[in-house]
């Protein structure tokens, strides 16, 4: 294989740095800057040192350090000396990380000096060899050892099937897996998602600007923005934190942002989101979690740009998206779009059968993106896998007539009422609609006679005042009754994930004595 088919994730990122390395890549919030050729030297040199460590082939890298652009020079240095890459969120505490470096049995793991007492002697009894630290104000043993590295570095001769990364997701049913991604599934994601979104590349000056302010240990972060950016040759003004007013702030410099639900929510409470602060807007895009219709109408109102809703999973980086062009169609909210080129998928039933138009049902996915299996669990592997080749999602949704997915919820998060089945979302949107309410989770805890019932958990807004039997009341003007929730809560606000992503098992685990 020669340099020029080199399959490695990091060369077809690096094919695309602009002609000019000294131009700037990254901009930190606090006015630093990186140039494409800092970038080159800065992974090379790491990379270096991960070779001089003698790492057994596809060694695990794992990383659970607070974000910082080093962060993510570490990570381009793991694709290009060929290792494989695990983040890991930085809010897991003890258990966690010994569940994680046992499972994975990473060769070398990095992590902030402040955590740097109790990860270390857990990989140490775990086998782990080499345990660095790094921090977020460009301090660390790891970057005083890459100090003394070459900055010039042969990138790793990698195939299209060989590991690039393994995600560990949520484990909200049962231990979390390690779903293994590919150097083809990255890399092809990222060149369809650079036609798709129509990132323009170009010189320092004609070229996109990302606002990257998601964190980097999860897809959405870590692949989607950055990978967005790099195979594009395009700048990134990178905030360590989301923080809404600095990057309101910013917004005049950039050309694109990405956001969990969450962030444009509290983007709208700022005064200083108007229709000129976005004027060099070009794309604003949300996802990992899903967008309230009023968030997604009060945004098109308060800035005059219509956000680009899409889906994907931590197996599968994405799946679908909005249309970015007039031409594709309108973005539609509620929605996640059309599935991406090359993406196959279908909803069926609980017979396997294919749905109709509308009809709801399992959504099941195939194409280049799609992972190749969880870490060491063949059967779980297979059993997630049907036998013509489609990931089994775990998500719930059905395609309208033009083509339009929309997503109703996870399998898992379905409720089996007296042998009816309830569709949480549909219920969550008749409540979101009610007048003073934020948002609404729906569950299914236990009841004796119809097996499993509804509690609906909801929050209001501002100054509003809400009461659980006046919307359960409300509901039963317009549902059927298997479909009402046997009570309402109201609660500050409902319980999320570093994503933004409401805690359903949580929920779940509170009330699950109600009836019982």
């Amino acid at each position: 294989m020669t340099e020029a088919t080199n399959a490695n994730l990091y060369a077809a990122l690096r094919a695309a740095f602009p002609a000019d390395l000294d131009a700037v890549a990254v901009e930190t919030d606090d006015r630093l800057f990186y140039s494409w050729r800092d970038l080159e030297r800065a992974s090379a040199m790491i990379a270096n040192l991960l070779d001089a460590l003698k790492l057994d082939k596809g060694a695990r890298i794992a990383v659970q350090v607070e974000k910082s652009v080093e962060a993510m020079l570490l990570y381009l240095a793991t694709l290009r000396a060929g290792y494989v890459f695990l983040p890991l969120n930085t809010a897991y505490r003890g258990a966690e990380i010994e569940y994680f470096i046992g499972n994975a049995e990473p060769a070398v793991v990095v992590c902030s000096s402040a955590n740097a007492g109790w990860v270390g002697p857990i990989a140490n009894a775990a086998g782990t060899r080499h345990v660095f630290t790094l921090d977020d104000d460009r301090t660390g043993t790891l970057l005083e050892l890459a100090a003394q590295c070459s900055d010039r570095h042969t990138v790793a001769q990698k195939k299209d099937d060989d590991l690039a990364a393994i995600l560990y997701t949520s484990g909200t049913t049962g231990r979390s897996k390690g779903a293994m991604l590919t150097h083809r599934n990255l890399r092809s994601n990222a060149e369809v998602l650079k036609d798709y979104w129509g990132w323009h590349t170009g010189g320092q000056g004609d070229g996109d600007v990302l606002i990257h302010a998601l964190p980097i240990f999860h897809v959405h972060g870590l692949f989607v923005a950055i990978h967005g950016a790099l195979i594009s040759g395009s700048r990134m003004i990178w905030l360590n934190k989301f923080d809404p007013k600095r990057v309101v702030a910013r917004l005049p410099e950039a050309t694109v942002f990405m956001g969990v639900p969450t962030l444009y929510v509290r983007m709208l409470a700022e005064a200083g989101l108007t229709r000129e602060a976005c004027s060099s807007m070009r794309l604003f895009i949300a996802g990992s979690a899903p967008l309230l219709i009023e968030t997604f109408e009060s945004w098109r109102e308060r800035t005059g740009h219509t956000i680009l809703e899409r889906y994907g999973m931590s197996e599968t980086a994405m799946l679908c998206s909005n249309p970015y062009s007039a031409v594709q169609g309108q973005r539609r909210g509620g929605t996640v779009g059309f599935p991406l080129p090359g993406v196959q998928l279908r909803v069926r039933n609980d017979a396997g059968e294919p749905c109709a138009t509308d009809e709801i049902g399992h959504i099941e996915v195939a194409g280049p993106n799609v992972f190749v299996g969880y870490w060491r669990m063949p059967q779980k592997t297979r059993e997630e896998f049907t036998a013509d080749g489609y990931f089994k999602t775990g998500d719930v949704g059905k395609i309208d007539g033009l083509g339009y997915v929309a997503i109703v919820g996870r399998s898992k998060d379905l409720i089996i009422s007296g042998g009816y089945n309830v569709y949480p979302a549909e219920i969550e949107a008749y409540i979101n609609e009610m007048d003073g309410v934020a948002e609404s989770a729906l569950v299914g805890v236990p009841h004796p006679d119809f097996g499993e019932v509804g509690v609906a958990i909801v929050t209001p807004k501002p100054g509003a005042a809400l009461d659980g039997d006046a919307i359960v009341g409300e509901l039963k003007k317009k549902l059927a009754n298997f479909k009402i929730p046997k009570r309402c809560f109201v609660v500050p606000e409902l319980p999320r994930n570093a994503m933004g992503k409401v805690q359903k098992a949580l929920l779940r685990e509170q009330h699950k004595s109600l009836f019982v």
